[in-house]
């Protein structure tokens, strides 16, 4: 448990909350709390439940079991102070940029000079000041999620809802528009659900993630428990970029110690010693290790040599796969070194950043 956690005010609840359209079943038993003032990321695949789950929550979708409650008491999309941020463009062709971003804060009745100045600040927010009196016809599908954008932040919502806002947006400005997102979020105190299926969105935004796939709370915590400590191979292999390094081995006792060994390959890597207790000769799992815990030894290394297959240098950081039987093993490195396709270099594994995950169910394997 957090630190305080106990004494901290729950906004949102989700109770066994369950969606079926027919005899699909979209949604199972999700339950979890959302705390006032927190950014939560639902992250998963496409087609994983997400937006159902923002549509549900708004009962744009009745429910077919389980309760979301916010403050305590069901929730009201007419009377409940929530905003939500489509995936599409959600502007209305009619009006002029400014009025768009005034629609709710009319809606609202707020004072006109209160308003004009929530909608000046808005605009400037997200860079579309000098295009307030221009129609959506004549913006570009990014320029009109930031209207959509500045909509939903210029009501200060007491809840706030986004599913995929930044999709539409180019490399530099989605990354400029999360950074104020986040800064926005954070100043208004606003308790925000944020779909995704971006793992990097996720993870650099998000106060908690919950992580579906098919349906199913695969997990739910900060990013730091669900990126070191995966409960199965899906969050696993889905939260981090690369992913994590997943590897069919069969693990082998030579004298005292415990190896990791894998098909079509020479590649051995000492088994830590917290998993000589559920480990044994001919012991078979998948082995997971992320690509910065793989490691280019140095001359006097002790690593097995191996052959590079590719080689990606991206600057800030070099990527390297190698070959390890049909499976390649990623690597990235701040090593300056020029390697090509064909050298050979040392291979170092950090045994204590492995990961064991059940060959069947793709459960974590635990040491006892």
């Amino acid at each position: 448990m957090e630190l305080g956690k106990e004494t901290r005010e729950v906004k949102v609840h989700v109770d066994n909350l369950t969606k079926r359209f027919g005899d699909l079943l979209v949604l199972d038993q999700i339950s979890f709390d959302v705390y006032k003032g927190e950014l939560l990321c639902v992250v998963g695949p496409t087609g994983c439940g997400k937006t159902t789950f923002l549509n549900c929550l708004t009962h744009i979708y009745d429910l077919t079991a389980g309760q979301i409650l916010m403050d305590g008491k069901p929730v009201n999309a007419k009377t409940s102070n929530i905003a939500y941020i489509f995936q599409g463009d959600s502007t209305m062709p009619w009006l002029t940029v400014a009025q768009n971003v005034a629609f709710g804060l009319n809606i609202k009745h707020t004072p006109p000079k209160q308003r004009d100045e929530l909608v000046d600040k808005y605009l400037d927010i997200v860079g579309l000041t000098k295009f307030r009196n221009y129609y959506p016809k004549q913006l570009s599908s990014s320029m009109l999620q930031r209207v959509s954008i500045a909509r939903a932040f210029a009501t200060e919502p007491e809840l706030l809802l986004m599913d995929e806002p930044l999709s539409h947006l180019d490399g530099k400005a989605r990354q400029a528009m999360r950074t104020e997102i986040k800064r926005m979020i954070h100043k208004i105190k606003c308790t925000t659900v944020y779909v995704t299926h971006d793992q990097l969105e996720a993870m650099s935004l998000a106060d908690k993630i919950a992580v579906i796939n098919f349906g199913v709370l695969q997990q739910y915590g900060t990013p730091a428990e669900v990126y070191d400590d995966p409960v199965n191979e899906f969050v696993a292999s889905f939260i981090g970029d690369p992913p994590m390094n997943i590897l069919e081995t069969t693990t082998v006792k030579i004298d005292n110690d415990f190896f990791f060994t894998f098909q079509d390959s020479d590649l051995k890597i000492a088994v830590p010693k917290r998993y000589y207790s559920v480990v044994s000769d001919g012991f078979r799992c998948k082995m997971g290790v992320r690509p910065m815990d793989v490691l280019v030894g140095g001359a006097d290394s002790q690593g097995t040599p191996e052959k590079i297959t590719t080689f990606e240098n991206l600057g800030d950081e070099r990527r390297i796969g190698i070959s390890v039987g049909e499976s390649l093993l990623m690597l990235i490195t701040a090593d300056e070194t020029r390697y090509r396709a064909g050298d050979i270099i040392k291979l170092e594994v950090r045994g204590d950043k492995t990961h064991l995950f059940d060959l069947e169910t793709g459960a974590r394997i635990k040491e006892k």
